[in-house]
Order: structure tokens, then sequence, then C-alpha cells
């Protein structure tokens, strides 16, 4: 990040008392839309809770070493006309390059059974057919390709319409996103059972659920096919790592007379005579705007962020307080005094399964009990995969493990101090630790002694840092009846007041990023994802 991008987003105190839109959070959501409305020729302020920008895009550092928070890797960046690859060259000016992780980008691990997902929709058939030979599974893989392409094609109906105004949204009900319903009405489970009875191979083609955080008998299918769909074409990371998005992203913003502050908190939305008309910050202070977009998420913003004197405003507004929460999680962070050639770390990431092919099963049960096996390890190699991370960081490179874990493990230290927990909450973290390490360990044995560093996060890491409500990485459930629910928009009935962030759109990079597309859109009564794409060289 250069000096004078860090100083500009640092000046708290030279922030206006008037501004045309005010973004609440700096994740991708709000940095893209308040990219394509300053571009607008609007003035723009992004105000974050956290030290530091770019919601789960930023990175942290701790002892000389390096870390993502929540990007591992992105899908179809190398494509040319691919919709996210446009949509981010247009929002960084082309400044953001991207590294391929190349012809292999997941592995995924079943008991002791691997699968290798390679690049490009021709390699990713004919590898799952080489696993899987007989004429009735690749029959099965060929019919289960043909629906993320028919599921991708209806969802473009479904998002567009997230941007009608209401009157239109209702008379258009009948005749849009028919076909996307149907396949949202289903679970990823009820899809595939169509499609074969071989476990393994359903299992195989499920494995990457862990991006949207649901088992294959809870998540709606057509998440379920965004993702995959999404990687087909193989997995790509920063150069520079995950914080090269905000850093290309928050020129676009500040040029146009905006600003972007850190330690901000807003405390509130505030409402006059049921229009938005600004912020309230967390010591007491107003920022008025014409416009207030929260990328808070759903939960936040109608728990937190609108005085109950507001919400009879919102008639859903129960409806969305109880939508369901996505799981927490663990994350460990490791640091190793050894470049990533040195210890001939993959690029590729690894989902290994200890239990076997049963998902559902393997999760019910180590949510029931803890002690029980991790159903899902994930494990990603970020200095193999930043080719700047060696320039950056000479002779160290990093490991990221993740599985799931339950905000109510840790629900008693929720309100202690970050890094002052107490003994039985690190005793605790340290068990889940070495559990994990013990995983790594088996698949790449040669780092065991070389780790200079770790940390584990828990769901209520999470919640400090991000202001979920329960710690989750992926927001909202996406659970066949999210999908019915029409109000998941980027407008409010509160005049002036839009929504944007994965909540309202799907999880992930790609979701966020096109909610900011959307919710820009619906701002500025136009279509703007044609405007980028006609555009686009």
């Amino acid at each position: 990040m250069s000096e004078k991008l860090f100083q500009s987003y640092k000046q708290k105190n030279n922030i206006a008392e008037h501004y045309d839109v005010i973004c609440v959070g700096s994740g991708l959501g709000s940095l893209t839309t308040a990219s394509l409305l300053a571009r607008k020729g609007k003035k723009v302020l992004v105000c974050e809770k956290h030290t530091t920008p770019g919601g789960f895009t930023h990175v942290f550092t701790r002892n000389d070493y390096e870390w993502d928070v929540g990007l591992h890797y992105v899908g179809d960046m190398d494509r040319k006309g691919s919709l996210l690859r446009v949509v981010f060259e247009h929002i960084t000016d082309k400044n953001l390059k991207w590294a391929d992780m190349g012809d292999v980008y997941d592995k995924v691990i079943i008991e002791d059974r691997i699968y290798e997902y390679r690049k490009g929709l021709t390699a990713w058939k004919s590898a799952m057919k080489a696993y899987f030979p007989s004429e009735k599974d690749a029959y099965a893989i060929d019919k289960y390709v043909e629906l993320l392409f028919a599921v991708n094609k209806a969802s473009k109906d479904f998002y567009t319409k997230k941007v009608l105004p209401d009157f239109v949204r209702f008379i258009s009900s009948p005749f849009m996103n028919k076909s996307y319903e149907q396949y949202a009405n289903k679970t990823t489970q009820q899809v595939l059972d169509t499609l074969s009875d071989n476990d393994e191979l359903k299992a195989v083609l499920s494995a990457q659920f862990g991006d949207y955080g649901m088992p294959p008998s809870q998540s709606s299918f057509v998440i379920h096919a965004a993702v995959a769909l999404h990687y087909m074409n193989g997995g790509f990371y920063p150069i520079g790592g995950s914080e090269e998005i905000f850093n290309t992203i928050a020129p676009s913003i500040i040029n146009a007379g905006g600003a972007i502050v850190v330690g901000a908190a807003v405390k509130e939305i505030l409402i006059e005579n049921g229009i938005a008309k600004g912020v309230v910050m967390q010591d007491g202070k107003i920022i008025k705007s014409d416009i207030v977009v929260s990328g808070a998420g759903v939960h936040i913003t109608f728990n937190n962020l609108i005085a109950e004197a507001h919400q009879p405003k919102i008639k859903y507004i129960q409806d969305a307080k109880a939508l369901p929460q996505s799981v927490g999680h663990l994350s460990l962070y490791i640091g190793l005094k050894h470049s990533a050639a040195e210890l001939n770390l993959p690029k590729a990431n690894y989902w290994i399964y200890p239990n076997g092919n049963n998902y559902d099963t393997a999760i019910e049960n180590f949510l029931a009990d803890n002690s029980n096996e991790f159903p899902v390890v994930y494990i990603s190699f970020p200095a193999s995969k930043n080719p700047k991370f060696e320039e950056k960081y000479p002779g160290r490179s990093t490991i990221e493990i993740i599985t799931l874990a339950k905000y109510d493990w840790f629900k008693e230290w929720e309100n202690t101090r970050w890094k002052k927990r107490g003994e039985s909450y690190d005793t605790l973290k340290e068990t889940f630790a070495q559990r994990l390490l013990a995983h790594l360990y088996k698949y790449e044995p040669q780092v065991k002694g070389k780790i200079d560093t770790y940390e584990l996060s828990t769901p209520i890491t999470t919640k400090h840092f991000c202001n979920y409500l329960h710690g989750e990485i992926y927001g909202l459930d996406h659970q066949p009846s999210r999908f019915e629910k029409d109000f998941l928009k980027p407008q409010t009935p509160i005049k002036n007041l839009f929504l944007t962030g994965q909540d309202i759109v799907t999880v992930g990079i790609g979701g966020a990023l096109m909610s900011g597309v959307l919710t820009a859109s619906a701002i500025t009564k136009s279509n703007l994802i044609n405007e980028i794409v006609k555009n686009a060289d």
C-alpha cells in the first residue's frame, strides 16, 4: 500500500459534514458500490469499524508474517469476457493482477483417497471420468455439468429482478426466474441423488461445500452450482495478496473527493421522516448524506443500526431478523521461517474429509461433540499462491487451516478482551490447533519442526473484528428458503437506504462484487452491468 493511499484513508479528522453517499463497512460489496458511484461523480464516504479496511479481503500481520482472513482463491479470472474479471478490471482500472494456481487448484481427500480438481472444463471432466470410469458415472458427470450451466443461465433473471422497481417486480414475477426457482428449491443432495447412486462420486462433486458453509443435504443447489462453475476454469490469487483488492479499488473513491475511514464505527443510521439522511457515529458525531448504503449484513443492519422507532416501516424486518446465520469457523494461521519453494509447498488447496463420504453425518457428530474428528479440514498455502510473497517476506511462508466451529463453544468468553481471554480459553484453542496441525503433517510432513509461529482464531475472534453477530464468516445461510426472500435486494422500504454485500446476493468474492454492482445500479437506476461490459476492452 502506498504511503499516500495509507494517509488518505487514515485521516478520520478530515472528513466532511456531508457526502452524496455513505457506505457502512468496507467489505467488497461496499467498496464496489462506492467505486461505481464515484465513477458517476458521487462523493462517497466509507466508514469501517475495524482498524484495517477491506472486510474479508483484508490481511493481518504478526511477527513478520502476513495472512489473508477470507480470500483464499477466486475463479474465472483468466477467461476473457468473464463478468467477474470485467467488473474487477473496471473498478480497479486494471491495476489488480491475478496469479494462476496451476492445473490443479483443489485436492479432495476422502479418508486417504485423493481426487484432483483440474483447471478447465475439459480437463476437469476427463479427470472425474478417470476416477469414475463406469458408463453410468460418466453420464452422471456430463448431466451434472449441464445442470451447472443451466443454473448459471437461469440466474440472470433472478438477479436482474433484484434491482427492478417493486411494481415491475410484481408484474414480472410469473415470467422471470421460474427455472432458477426450480433449482433453488432443491438441496444439493436432492439434485445429486437424481443423477447418481454412487455416494463417492456425489461426495467428490460436492466437496467444495466449505466455500459456502453448508453440507449437501442443507444447501440450495443454486449456491453449489454457482461455486462449482465459478472455479471450473481454475483458481486465482491476487498478486501481492488479498489487500491489493482494497489498494486498487480505493483510489477511485478518494480521487472523486470521497474518503475511507477506519476505526470509525457507525452507531446508527440517521433516519428523518422515513428517509435515510446520514449516520450517527459511535462518538455521537453526525455525518449527513443523500444516500446511505449498509454493507454490514442483514442482521447487523436491522438489529443494530436502525432505531426501533423506524423499524415498523420495514414490514419484513422480523422475517429478516429470523434468517439463520451461517456456521462459525476456526482458522489456524501458521508462519514458517522457510520459503514456500524451500518447503515445496503446493498451490492447490486441500479439502480433507477424514470421516469418509457422508459429510452430513460427520458434521452432525462434530457439532454435537467437538472431541469427535473434524468433518472437514481445509488447508490453503497463500505464500505459494502469491508470486510477490517471497519478495515481501524473504525466507518465510504461511499456511492457513480452517474448519467448522460453533459459537456456543466459546460463548462464555465473548465479553472478555481479545488476547486476554484467560488460560482456559487458550488451552481449548491449543487443543484444536494441535489437532489441525496433525492433518497438515500427514499430507505435508516436511513442515513438521519448521513452524515458527501459529495462532488460532475462533468465532468470537471473527465477531470482534468483523462484527457478525455470532462470528459467522458467510453471513446468511444458503438453504433453499433463503432464495424465496424477495426482500434480500438493494432497495429497502426506507427511502434512500440501500443494502449491499453477500447477504443480498450470495456468499464469496463473486457474490460480494456483484452485490456492489446491483446496489449501484439500483441507486443510479441504470444497467451498470451492460455499461461495464460495453466499455470493456
